[in-house]
């Protein structure tokens, strides 16, 4: 069960601290995306991001405090100097596209293959498709972008970051996934220990395993 958390409570003790990273072209939203789920604030004369920034916001998932820091970057070609240390340390990835410009969803299997380059193999990825309230302006047909997330292995939601609609569920789908697969790691590990045998992760960073699974299709977009 997951829940949020309020937008940053300074005093609260974090059992998790997962970052997550935002990629996609230029103008689709990203920013937005990020300051409706960490501040739950859309601006509409947000301007292109500069180089890297994140943004944080603490949540109750199973009980336990997580904090998702939430990376940002520029999608200008002018900036992927930054690439390695932006991805690194990454549990998760939001890949983002404006569903009103077909060119962005054209260049998402691009930023796949850089971020499969760059990340951890394992990383927990979730397609998403922003700009839902545009709807007659649409360019890319909901079921294109399932059919690439089914065959890529990700998580897939359409969102509007005007209408706060699915952003809460966008990042919660990477989180939750990551925290259920953390968790597995752990009780992994304490049942080594149970059984005399040295903690597989003692000292380790903690690695995603498997592609994301698929969630229910009812639960893939909005309407």
């Amino acid at each position: 069960m997951a829940s949020g958390g309020g937008y940053g409570d300074a005093s609260q003790k974090i059992d998790y601290v997962f970052k997550v990273v935002l990629i996609g072209d230029s103008a689709v939203g990203k920013s937005q995306i990020l300051a409706r789920f960490a501040r739950n604030e859309f601006s509409l004369d947000s301007k292109a991001t500069i180089g890297v920034e994140f943004q944080t916001r603490t949540l109750v998932i199973d009980h336990k405090s997580v904090k998702a820091q939430i990376w940002d970057t520029a999608g200008q070609e002018r900036y992927r100097a930054v690439t390695s240390a932006y991805y690194r340390g990454a549990v998760g990835a939001m890949l983002v596209y404006d569903i009103t410009k077909r060119q962005t969803f054209d260049h998402i299997p691009r930023w796949l293959e850089e971020l499969r380059n760059h990340a951890d193999k394992n990383i927990v990825i979730i397609l998403i498709g922003n700009k839902s309230d545009l709807e007659d302006q649409r360019a890319v047909p909901t079921e294109d972008a399932k059919e690439f997330a089914q065959k890529e292995g990700l998580f897939f939601l359409e969102t509007s970051a005007l209408q706060a609609t699915n952003v809460e569920n966008a990042f919660m789908t990477v989180l939750t996934e990551i925290f259920n697969i953390v968790n597995k790691k752990n009780l992994v590990a304490g049942e080594d220990q149970s059984n005399g045998n040295p903690a597989s992760l003692s000292g380790k960073k903690i690695i995603v395993p498997g592609p994301a699974q698929e969630i229910p299709a009812k639960s893939k977009c909005c309407s």
